[in-house]
């Protein structure tokens, strides 16, 4: 029995879409249907846009006090009802329990708990001479999210738009639309002025487009592919609309060969290119190794590929499931098939559902080795469980190599800790890990190129939902 979730939240109030059409959520494990939703249309925007700009003057005008105590309510709404979302997320996106628990629904969580930290110390106003410059809320924002990473992406726009005193318009993505309404019912009890949190379901090219172009809307947040992308700041810009956005990556993960532990760090290119089973905006999908070790590495990388199986996302015991959809599953193998076709040496994986799997949109986890920059595996984003593993000569090589892709979202180096910020300095990407850094919530988010403009997270993030007025003569 599918579960309805087919009404919106608009206005402090949930009803049904305009045409009240509806779309079933698929599990990628089992390729069945576990959930509906309802599907919007240009008409439902306008009604959750204006329903925003109406209650913006209020909300804008609302004291730091009276944000956090609201941004308090939903971050413990999430954590009372946290078992919920994750089992959610699993469902909806492949996400074994066991990530959807800990980093799906904890990024989520961090994104509300972080902002919170930044309200207690933001200056909104300072005097310069006889100026006062006061940093106030945007406006009206529209938010259009993915699939990979569902809560955290929404959280990330969310929080920080709510502690600047914006209103907001919300489209998840369809794919995996389920958390976010369980998000909203939380945010519906928290004690929210009507009108300035609204969920509207549906997909780009009508919820997603009418957004962009909706001439009550002032900033559009969108994070998602290249692709769309492009196409949401060419609908935004008759309004000139302020548009950040988080898009696609094929980031370098650099070994030096002064790398403290050169057998860790090479398992551990493997363990992050293949977390979330590769759906990842971030994911270190390029290794890159000296020529000398090339063959090191490559038997390294394979004997840690191997233990990377895949499993029901259910259990717990499992750490690779399904990807998201027939459609990715399709992409990422025709994908690798491609490498194989242009000479990539083929170390493990493979297309095709690994052995044992005869429905769910498993992959085979995949290494590459012995491969080019200029081989389509190392140029466009596979979005799946597929590392390409090239040499390179020297550190000018590397960064050379690394650099020469249309991405510039993030990059790994490893090796001796200076030896290593040189190299990290030479990238030209918004984000460089070092010697396995994990992600860090305080820190902005975001890409070079064509990875994107504008930044998510810490104070960065917060500061792209304000205004910076000047008031002149008034201090």
């Amino acid at each position: 029995m599918t579960a309805a979730y087919n009404k919106f939240y608009i206005n402090g109030e949930w009803m049904l879409p305009a045409d009240k059409s509806i779309l079933d959520v698929i599990n990628p494990a089992t390729e069945e249907a576990f959930a509906t939703i309802g599907m919007g249309t240009a008409e439902d925007v306008d009604a959750a846009a204006s329903a925003a700009r109406a209650a913006f003057p209020e909300w804008s005008q609302s004291t730091v006090d009276e944000r956090k105590a609201v941004i308090g309510k939903i971050l413990a709404g999430m954590k009372e009802r946290g078992e919920e979302l994750a089992i959610a997320i699993s469902n909806e996106m492949g996400a074994p329990m066991g990530l959807a628990r800990t980093a799906q629904l904890g990024s989520g969580m961090g994104h509300f708990a972080n902002i919170l930290s930044v309200l207690e110390n933001y200056e909104f106003e300072e005097t310069r001479g006889s100026t006062r410059i006061v940093k106030e809320a945007a406006g009206v924002c529209g938010f259009i999210t993915p699939w990979n990473w569902p809560l955290n992406q929404i959280a990330c726009k969310v929080a920080p738009a709510l502690a600047a005193g914006c209103t907001m318009v919300l489209k998840p993505s369809e794919i995996a639309p389920v958390s976010a309404y369980l998000l909203a019912e939380i945010i519906a009890d928290s004690g929210l002025p009507a009108g300035v949190f609204n969920l509207v379901n549906g997909d780009g090219p009508t919820v997603g487009a009418a957004i962009s172009a909706h001439p009550e809307i002032d900033v559009v947040s969108f994070t998602g592919s290249t692709r769309a992308g492009r196409a949401v700041a060419k609908a935004a810009a008759d309004g000139i609309k302020r548009v950040t956005q988080e898009l696609g990556g094929k980031s370098a993960n650099i070994i030096l060969d002064d790398a403290p532990d050169f057998a860790k760090a090479v398992s551990g290119g493997i363990i992050g290119c293949f977390g979330n089973s590769g759906q990842s905006c971030n994911a270190p999908t390029r290794m890159l190794v000296p020529k000398a070790r090339l063959a090191e590495a490559m038997e390294i990388a394979t004997a840690a590929a191997a233990k990377a199986s895949v499993g029901d996302p259910s259990d717990e015991n499992t750490r690779l499931g399904p990807v998201v959809s027939e459609l990715q599953f399709n992409k990422i193998t025709a994908l690798i098939e491609k490498g194989i076709e242009e000479g990539a040496e083929l170390l493990v994986g493979g297309p095709g559902r690994p052995e044992g799997f005869d429905k769910g949109y498993y992959i085979r986890p995949t290494v590459f080795g012995n491969v080019t920059n200029d081989m389509t595996i190392a140029r466009e984003e596979i979005f799946g469980p597929v590392l390409a593993i090239l040499g390179y000569e020297d550190d000018a090589d590397a960064v050379r190599i690394a650099n020469d892709t249309e991405y510039g979202l993030s990059g790994y180096v490893s090796g001796e800790p200076e030896h290593a910020e040189r190299i990290a300095r030479q990238l030209r990407t918004g984000m460089v890990h070092i010697n396995g850094a994990g992600p860090d919530f305080s820190a902005p988010f975001g890409g070079y190129k064509k990875s994107g403009n504008g930044r998510e997270w810490g104070v960065e993030g917060f500061e792209e939902y304000l205004e910076t007025k000047s008031m002149m003569g008034a201090a």
